[in-house]
């Protein structure tokens, strides 16, 4: 049921004053003349006056119109029905033409007055906006300083992600390429018993095989062990690729190194331990291959 429906329907013997005031006192919604006096900006003193048919409160006829409209319509009323009985009660109705100019120029007070509440609530809610935003201003310009520091890191990452695919870069990636397609499986001269790390066997420069039982210890340049196991004949390491690498050998005459696929020489003599050495592919060729 909307408001109109529950507010009881004013009959023709009443002012244009208890119809206003019946329509504000009957129904679901009672409401105080000081709760509309403020949502319409009409002062109380002229809704009282409207109600109790003491329209000479108020200074003109064009603004007791105007305001009797802009009541009927909050409460719910026809807004007609009430401005043909007030405009009986004040001895307005004259002919057609008359009737009609001052129904116009009531409807412009009104379309007036309506401007003004609009441009008061407008105002209302920027002030209020703007007391919050002052009052939490901080919060405001983290989110703000927020915003911008993800744009700028989006910014940042996507660049970078650019920048990968530049021709300029083309030619470096090219030549990692071609230099893993150039390593090629060592011709291992034991048969494989078993291979570890062979995730690194496509790449890898440098490759272990025990020929005798052996304790192999492989570290990375802050000293952190990165494998540790004892072979046996037989089986193969594959060592990760870069030039930080340091290896300890239990029995370093009983392994096998392989750089860029070429055996080189033993490291050390049969049964002897051996610690510190640099797996650094150029510094293992630089011992000389084996013939």
């Amino acid at each position: 049921m909307n408001e109109q429906q529950e507010i009881t329907l004013p009959t023709t013997e009443m002012t244009a004053g208890e119809m206003l005031r019946q329509a504000r006192t009957t129904g679901r919604r009672k409401r105080e003349i000081a709760t509309i006096s403020k949502l319409l900006c009409i002062r109380e003193e002229f809704l009282t006056a409207l109600e109790e048919g003491n329209y000479r409160v108020i200074p003109e006829d064009v603004y007791i119109l105007g305001f009797a409209r802009s009541y009927a319509v909050e409460l719910g009323l026809n807004p007609d029905e009430v401005i043909l009985q007030l405009k009986k009660e004040l001895g307005l109705i004259k002919d057609t033409k008359e009737t009609k100019e001052e129904e116009a120029e009531t409807k412009i007070v009104s379309q007036k007055q309506q401007i003004k509440i609009d441009k008061e609530v407008l105002l209302n809610w920027v002030k209020t906006a703007w007391a919050y935003v002052k009052k939490h201003w901080i919060w405001f310009a983290s989110i703000f300083a927020a915003l911008v520091l993800v744009i700028v890191l989006l910014v940042v990452l996507i660049g970078g992600g650019k920048a990968t695919d530049t021709p300029e870069n083309l030619p470096e990636t090219a030549e990692v390429v071609a230099s893993a397609e150039e390593i090629k499986e060592p011709d291992f001269r034991f048969p494989v018993h078993e291979k570890f790390e062979v995730k690194n066997s496509k790449e890898a420069r440098v490759v272990l095989q025990a020929e005798k039982e052996s304790w192999v210890k492989i570290e990375d340049a802050r000293g952190s062990s990165v494998f540790s196991r004892v072979l046996v004949p037989g089986d193969v390491y594959y060592l990760p690729n870069g030039d930080k690498f340091k290896a300890t050998f239990g029995n370093v005459g009983a392994i096998d190194v392989w750089v860029d696929g070429q055996l080189i020489k033993k490291l050390g003599p049969a049964n002897t331990k051996k610690t510190g050495i640099s797996m650094a592919p150029d510094a293992l060729k630089s011992v000389g291959f084996a013939e």
